[in-house]
């Protein structure tokens, strides 16, 4: 259950102008500038990445070829890594991602013939042909990046003296932040409309098992817009980040088998497992939300105005009201008060914080209640929602029992910064490496020319 990122469109062409295989070495002699294990690097590469950057409106006057050179060959030096590390990216996990660009780049473009001229390609064949090793590779290298942080780990102590280590005037000044609390109260869904949704599912996987295409079905029918395009499918293993009601019934279908309606946050699913792959499941699966009537709406804001006007008379207390009345379960046992989804505690530094969150308490005073709002949340829809303000923190610098988790996460990024450049230099030392004349007068980070 993705959503479309505005750049996507450059997403495909970064990874051309970032990679060429082994292959192209054969194909393509003139141009390479540098050979990494058995990849190269192009100086056409390093001119395409310009081109992207300046695409995506990155001021590129600071930046110099040197510099993108050598991330070209950081890059290089993962992906080699990782096949020495026997890490394996499948040819479906490739597709998959694959298909998720294109669909992204055609919904950009206009269609699939529009992308095949727009990358100068004769037929979509020509096209999935030329990114599947760029994809690959990229793959690798996060996969690669992954494994070498997966074992850092930080303790209190080394928090402690990673903060003791900054000098007097380089301590970290953090923003001005705040904590927020709120209280939902959502629409009643009748009983008449659940039966409609799952009587409509019902009928849907009746029609499948008398013959026809359960990927037509969720093109047409499914709400989840992550998947709906690409036949409701998704490849999960039980790691995989998904409401744990659908990894139960996931995991307990058979190939082939198609499951009865079942309920999750989201709303109604059925679901068919097309393969199973030792720990992983290949599945599509077909999502429809209830809809909300009008009523159930205007109950809605009549319950959270009469839950505003008790708070506001002293009835109750905003955080005994959320306990008692709230229907946001996530919030409603900590009083209402909302986790930061970066940090995972419960301030807000108003700078990061999300626009429509920061338009809706901004002009708040501390302990105001504001008047009901109306938000609405994928899956499950509109709702009524009414915000306090519980606590403000001003502008200041770092202090470490106060800011700690923020030090930690400082402390943490210095480590694995560290790792990287450890393991990098001790790669670099055993990997083939060859730098073109022409950028050996380069100052590069890392020791490429191995001096």
């Amino acid at each position: 259950m993705k959503f479309i990122n505005k750049k996507l469109l450059y997403t495909l062409f970064l990874i051309t102008s970032t990679v060429v295989f082994a292959q192209t070495k054969k194909e393509k002699v003139d141009g390479v500038v540098g050979v990494v294990g058995d990849y190269v690097v192009l100086d056409s590469d390093i001119d395409l990445d310009f081109i992207t950057m300046r695409a995506q409106g990155v001021d590129t006057k600071n930046i110099t070829r040197c510099e993108v050179f050598g991330k070209q060959l950081e890059d290089k030096l993962y992906a080699h890594h990782a096949i020495q590390d026997s890490i394996i990216v499948t040819d479906a996990e490739v597709n998959s991602y694959l298909n998720e660009q294109l669909d992204a780049a055609v919904e950009q473009i206009g269609s699939m013939e529009k992308v095949v001229k727009y990358y100068n390609k004769k037929n979509e064949e020509e096209l999935r042909n030329h990114f599947f090793d760029a994809v690959k590779m990229m793959k690798l290298t996060d996969q690669m990046q992954k494994k070498i942080l997966e074992s850092v780990e930080i303790t209190p102590e080394e928090v402690r003296n990673f903060f003791k280590g900054i000098p007097a005037d380089e301590i970290p000044t953090f923003g001005a932040e705040m904590e927020v609390a709120q209280i939902v109260v959502k629409p009643v869904i009748t009983e008449d409309e659940k039966k409609r949704v799952i009587d409509k599912l019902k009928e849907i996987k009746q029609d499948v098992l008398n013959g026809s295409s359960f990927f037509s079905k969720a093109v047409l029918f499914s709400e989840d817009p992550g998947s709906s395009s690409n036949g409701g499918y998704y490849k999960m293993n039980r790691k995989t980040q998904f409401v744990k009601e659908f990894k139960d019934v996931a995991f307990s279908l058979a190939e082939g088998e198609i499951s009865e309606p079942f309920e999750t946050e989201f709303g109604y699913h059925i679901i068919m497992v097309e393969k199973i792959k030792g720990q992983e499941v290949e599945l599509r699966h077909i999502l429809i939300s209830p809809k909300v009537s009008t009523q159930a709406m205007k109950d809605a804001k009549e319950k959270i105005e009469q839950i505003r006007t008790k708070i506001l008379n002293k009835e109750i207390s905003f955080a005994d009201a959320a306990k008692s009345s709230s229907d946001q379960k996530e919030t409603r046992n900590s009083g209402g008060v909302l986790l930061n989804p970066r940090t995972m505690e419960p301030r807000f530094e108003l700078t990061k914080m999300d626009p429509t969150l920061y338009a809706q308490v901004s002009s708040l005073k501390d302990g105001e209640v504001s008047l009901p709002l109306i938000d609405e949340e994928r899956g499950t829809g509109k709702y009524y929602k009414i915000i306090t303000v519980n606590n403000r923190i001003d502008e200041h610098q770092a202090d470490f029992s106060k800011d700690y988790l923020k030090i930690k996460e400082l402390a943490l990024k210095d480590k694995q910064i560290k790792a990287i450049a450890k393991w990098t230099e001790e790669k670099i030392k055993e990997t083939y490496i060859k730098i073109s004349d022409d950028y050996k007068d380069c100052d590069f980070a890392n020791n490429w020319l191995k001096k």
